[in-house]
């Protein structure tokens, strides 16, 4: 991943970085979102960006040496959002069955991606670089984690190797079906949504049971779901304890 300044790997700037210079490297990440919204990636430039920010050139350079380092914090920064959506509870229905739990989970994150077309082209366009690609692996080890956690606070689960790395392989099988999508549609139809999560739940029936006892959620389930950012930094594919 490339930094041009102290960030977290979730893209937010750390604390070390003044409030002034935060607010700058958002306003410059939000130029970024903007012109991508319109442009596809290799049409937008360092020039440009500071010039929907309104701020000089060098102030770029200072947070990134290059297009491509804004991309990636771009795309980290979606990722966190995207992370934040992912892990909130579904309460209004709550899901009585797994399979309608990834379906309203997909929906959600369909939905936000289609509102964002700056994350449709930065992770389901054709162009999209090693970097970006690598920060996008990272967010979906972690959304899979969590989510091994989102089902043992809905179901009674029995144990499943690997269960995490199960449901990163069927997050991957459903962002593939949602970049054939936006490569004739420009954007995730509910047709393709529909088809991505079939497979998805096709693919996880070879390992969980069709059906799964409900148990009523708490609190304390609730807020074992999310999985600091700094946890996967320090080893994404590290299997959890007691797994």
């Amino acid at each position: 991943m490339v930094e041009a300044n102290p960030t977290r790997t979730d893209g937010v700037p750390s604390r070390q970085m003044r409030k002034r210079g935060v607010e700058r490297y958002n306003t410059l990440l939000n130029a970024t979102e903007t012109l991508l919204t319109v442009h596809n990636d290799e049409d937008v430039s360092l020039a440009q960006i500071a010039e929907g920010a309104q701020v000089p050139l060098a102030s770029v350079y200072h947070f990134f040496p290059n297009r491509n380092a804004a991309f990636v914090a771009l795309a980290l920064r979606f990722n966190e959002e995207i992370y934040q959506l992912s892990i909130q509870p579904l309460t209004d229905p709550e899901p009585q069955t797994w399979q309608e739990m990834l379906h309203m989970k997909h929906a959600r994150a369909a939905a936000f991606q289609n509102s964002r077309p700056a994350a449709l082209r930065l992770f389901l366009g054709a162009g999209v670089s090693v970097a970006v690609r690598n920060a996008d692996l990272t967010g979906n080890a972690r959304l899979a984690r969590s989510r091994e956690r989102l089902f043992e606070a809905y179901f009674h689960m029995p144990f499943i190797p690997d269960l995490a790395d199960r449901l990163e392989i069927a997050g991957a099988s459903m962002d593939g079906i949602w970049a054939l999508s936006y490569g004739r549609h420009g954007r995730i139809t509910e047709d393709f949504r529909l088809e991505a999560s079939a497979a998805a739940i096709d693919y996880l029936r070879r390992f969980l049971p069709e059906y799964l006892p409900r148990k009523p959620l708490t609190q304390k389930a609730i807020d074992r779901i999310y999985i600091p950012i700094e946890q996967m930094a320090a080893n994404p594919f590290a299997e959890e304890s007691g797994r």
